[in-house]
């Protein structure tokens, strides 16, 4: 079984600072907390409601989603004509359209993926908050070798910074058919399976993060304490729904087995 890890070498860091598009963007957007970076093993990836904006390593430096970075250079319409279209070319870097490469980034991300974003963009690890997101889209070698997942991902990392403990989330829209009412949800399953993820790889977790808060230290200049535990409970934040819905399906069935987040139109995040 691979170990889990969160390694950023020296050299990765230092040749992302070089870049212009870490200089010019990425590192104003980041401390305004428009972006957010995660590192995973000896690469980053910065992510931007909902979407992952761009992929950063060593060796080929960034790299976006073609839909992404499909935009035409210089013109100011928003329609062409077929024979304009003759005389357009896409955009040759980064840099000099990352605005609009933003703008499709987040046109293409879905409920799920924009709901968690509203999160990791309040409450990033750079914040004075002392319940951080330290980091998204945690993924594990999956236990269960009899489905076709390789890969199990939890959603959300909160990291307690004064009591120095690791949580994970799993995040669900209400409109998800996981979270459907019946005798056990699909969701109970799958935060089960998680559980015995963090469980087995406790260890492996905090020497992981660890690793990945001393490197967050570093690129921005700030002192996160390091880990010393990990919650082996994970937890469910359910969103989108209105009061009538909390009472009936959510009360029913949710509340009975989980500790739930619940994320609030104003952008606050509660627990009971």
């Amino acid at each position: 079984m691979l170990k889990f890890e969160r390694n950023l070498e020296k050299s990765v860091y230092e040749k992302l600072k070089e870049s212009n598009l870490w200089k010019d963007h990425l590192r104003e957007d980041c401390k305004k907390q428009e972006v957010f970076l995660a590192i995973r093993d000896n690469d980053i990836g910065f992510y931007h409601r909902g979407g992952r904006l761009f992929h950063f390593d060593e060796k080929r430096g960034f790299k976006t989603h073609y839909k992404y970075a499909s935009v035409i250079e210089n013109t100011d319409n928003d329609y062409l004509t077929e024979k304009e279209l003759i005389t357009q070319k896409l955009i040759s870097d980064f840099s000099g359209y990352y605005d609009q490469i933003k703008k499709n980034c987040k046109l293409y991300s879905g409920v799920e993926a924009q709901g968690v974003s509203e999160i990791y963009h309040k409450y990033p690890y750079s914040s004075t908050e002392n319940i951080v997101v330290l980091d998204i889209e945690v993924s594990f070698e999956a236990l269960d070798k009899t489905n076709a997942k390789t890969q199990d991902r939890i959603d959300i990392l909160l990291y307690d910074v004064k009591n120095q403990s690791l949580k994970f989330v799993e995040a669900k829209h209400y409109s998800n058919g996981e979270i459907a009412p019946k005798e056990k949800p699909d969701v109970v399953k799958q935060i089960k399976n998680y559980e015995n993820q963090v469980d087995l790889k406790g260890s492996e977790i905090i020497n992981a993060y660890t690793k990945y808060i001393y490197a967050i230290n570093d690129i921005f200049g700030i002192d996160l304490p390091k880990p010393k535990y990990v919650d082996k409970k994970v937890a469910l934040l359910i969103f989108g729904f209105d009061e009538d819905q909390n009472k009936g399906r959510l009360t029913c069935i949710i509340h009975n087995t989980f500790w739930i987040f619940h994320f609030l139109k104003n952008g606050s995040v509660f627990f009971h």
